[in-house]
């Protein structure tokens, strides 16, 4: 079996543009990958089908083998762009491996090591009082694990402790409305100094937030270990890091409780696989970052199905609603679990027809400031 092609796709999914990858062979298996990076969408599809010239004629099977070549011969490493163009044809590898084989990717892994995934949801909406009634709805659908970014910053300017309170209020809200046993994720997305992340931790530490993550950013290894030594809220780190190589000064250091590497990002399934190892080796847990479109889900389900520590996984719910359409197969949400996947491969066949409908759109990244204009993180 040899490679024939790669042809990319990007589709606007509303807060921000998809880009996949089919990778073609000549046995007429053809593999589906992801690739997303928000507001870069054109760059990545770019650099995925700069792989094109070397991974033609080359044997699909192959996984380690090509992962490798590509990761290493361009001699320039790393970073969110040319990782994920590796991940999607990664994932893409593996779709065709398990089609050729007849079975669903994890089987290929190690087999399952569980009966069903957990999943998480998201929560919007602006005062406490809608974020609640929206969690109380989550619930009732049968999740039993919601995660929120409780810092407020309005008009896009940052001001820590305003901020900062109005969030403490969301999350009680949240809390008083689903109770004890529902598990809470606070989600601080760099947002926060390592300062206002420690007040953070302090202010919420009594509504017991399952974790609290990426309270720092991810430069600044020193800066977690010191929010690490300091606070009893249970931290998570990981979705801007890249391959093996990005977490071991946070596993080494066990800096976190959990690592969210996300496989469309970090170098694919097999990639994160390995990540997840050394973790397990220092009693960390996984929960891998995912708000992408069902590829970068369905990837996960099986990284997830096959990995002892990958204990939950986020799911981007319902939004847009669309997004269902753009697939064959796929999973379904139950009492806040999913089956693990029957489908050889991925699971999943790209409806191309219903991916035309949503054309690339350009997109930006919110642009927060403090209040002299200065650039804040969000």
């Amino acid at each position: 079996m040899k490679i024939t092609q790669l042809r990319t796709f990007i589709v606007d999914g509303g807060s921000s543009n998809w880009v996949f990858v089919k990778v073609y062979t000549d046995e007429g298996l053809v593999g589906l990958g992801e690739g997303t990076i928000a507001s870069k969408a054109q760059t990545v599809a770019a650099a995925i089908l700069e792989h094109e010239r070397y991974l033609v004629g080359k044997d699909p099977r192959q996984i380690e083998r090509l992962w490798q070549a590509m990761y290493r011969y361009a001699r320039w490493r790393g970073g969110p762009v040319l990782n994920s163009a590796i991940s999607a044809i990664e994932i893409a590898l593996w779709d065709i491996l398990g089609q050729a084989l007849g079975v669903p990717i994890y089987q290929l892994l190690g087999g399952a090591c569980r009966d069903k995934v957990r999943m998480y949801a998201h929560l919007g909406g602006q005062s406490p009082e809608e974020i609640a009634e929206r969690a109380v709805a989550l619930v009732e659908a049968g999740y039993s694990a919601l995660k929120m970014s409780p810092f407020v910053a309005h008009d896009g300017v940052v001001r820590s402790s305003q901020g900062i309170r109005e969030g403490v209020a969301r999350v009680r809200a949240v809390r008083e409305a689903v109770g004890p046993d529902v598990d809470v994720l606070l989600d601080a997305h760099g947002q926060l100094t390592p300062v206002m992340a420690l007040d953070v931790a302090e202010r919420v530490h009594e509504l017991k937030p399952f974790f609290l993550e990426e309270p720092t950013q991810p430069e600044d290894v020193d800066g977690l270990a010191w929010l690490s030594e300091r606070t009893r809220v249970p931290l998570a780190t990981g979705e801007r890091l890249f391959t093996k190589y990005g977490f071991v000064p946070i596993v080494d250091r066990h800096l976190v409780n959990y690592i969210q590497p996300d496989i469309v990002h970090c170098g694919g399934i097999l990639e994160l696989k390995k990540i997840a190892a050394m973790a397990e080796a220092h009693s960390i847990d996984v929960a891998p970052h995912n708000p992408q479109s069902e590829i970068s889900t369905m990837a996960s389900i099986h990284l997830n199905a096959c990995t002892p520590n990958a204990v939950i996984l986020e799911h981007v719910h319902q939004n847009p609603p669309w997004r269902y359409d753009l697939f064959s197969g796929g999973y379904t949400v139950k009492d806040g679990f999913v089956d693990l996947p029957t489908r050889p491969g991925l699971g999943l066949e790209l409806n191309e027809a219903e991916a035309a409908k949503h054309p690339y759109r350009p997109d930006l990244r919110p642009m927060w400031t403090w209040p002299d204009g200065a650039v804040a993180d969000w």
